[in-house]
């Protein structure tokens, strides 16, 4: 099994847990399946993904979300 392959597989099982312990998958804002994140991975050519954990008041991960950070083009600096 190629490194690569074994990422993605341990992102999968790491994602299906959340997901079997009722916590929300987002991605860019959608509700995601765990397949649909390890998909948008391995096809981030165009993108770079960032893990953002919503917690709640008690401190239990409500929901994760994955943004894509190449959407936002940073504000150009100008003298």
């Amino acid at each position: 099994m190629k490194a690569e392959e074994a990422k993605y597989r341990e992102l999968y099982a790491e994602l299906e847990k959340y997901e079997e312990s009722g916590i929300d998958i987002l991605i860019d804002g959608c509700l995601a399946s765990p397949l649909q994140i390890v998909t948008a991975y391995m096809m981030k050519e165009e993108g770079t993904y960032m893990r953002d954990y919503v917690l709640n008041p008690e401190g239990n991960i409500e929901s994760l979300a994955f943004t894509n950070i190449n959407d936002y083009v940073q504000a150009e600096i100008t003298p």
